[in-house]
């Protein structure tokens, strides 16, 4: 899922190889970033809500995890509002001749789109934060059990006792 919201970030871009906001935009293309951030944000949240249900939650290491989803949910569910703003100020730009009017929907549809990949970047940041807990963990646990015995040796058979009824 972090290479999912990573690469959308990387790919969807607003602004052409010479850092313009290209003439011509495309209002349904902008539309469906913020279409596919919904859907990242919509697994993002199951995923949190999955583990917060789990038994894992309520253990310390469970508890800091849930913190960097719950921090993931949050940021992830910010980034289709920038986009959609992105698109809706698409539309606008086409109907304005006003050249204050067109300059100010410019920046803003560039401060938005690049807002909206922000958050998808930082939603990515969290769950990679919260695999490293896991990972962390996990390696913290194997050193456990590399340091006690595999096996429990049987205790000694009872020795016989000098009396006898």
């Amino acid at each position: 899922m972090k290479g999912k919201l990573l690469d959308a970030a990387r790919q969807w871009e607003l602004l052409d190889e010479n850092g313009h906001v290209p003439a011509a935009l495309s209002y349904t293309a902008l539309l469906q970033h913020a279409a596919d951030a919904q859907d990242l944000a919509r697994d993002v949240l199951q995923l949190t809500a999955g583990f917060a249900e789990s038994q894992h939650s309520s253990t310390r290491t469970g508890r800091a995890v849930l913190a960097h989803l719950a921090t993931a949910a949050s940021m992830s569910s910010h980034a289709p509002p920038h986009f959609a703003e992105t698109a809706e100020n698409t539309l606008c730009l086409t109907r304005s001749s006003n050249p204050t009017d067109r300059h100010y929907l410019t920046n803003r549809m560039v401060i938005d789109h690049a807002s909206a990949r922000a958050f998808l970047r930082r939603t990515a940041e969290s769950l990679r934060d919260a695999a490293k807990e896991l990972d962390d963990h996990l390696d913290f646990q194997r050193f456990l059990s590399a340091l006690t015995p595999r096996e429990t040796p049987a205790p000694p058979p009872p020795k016989p006792s000098g009396r006898h009824r």
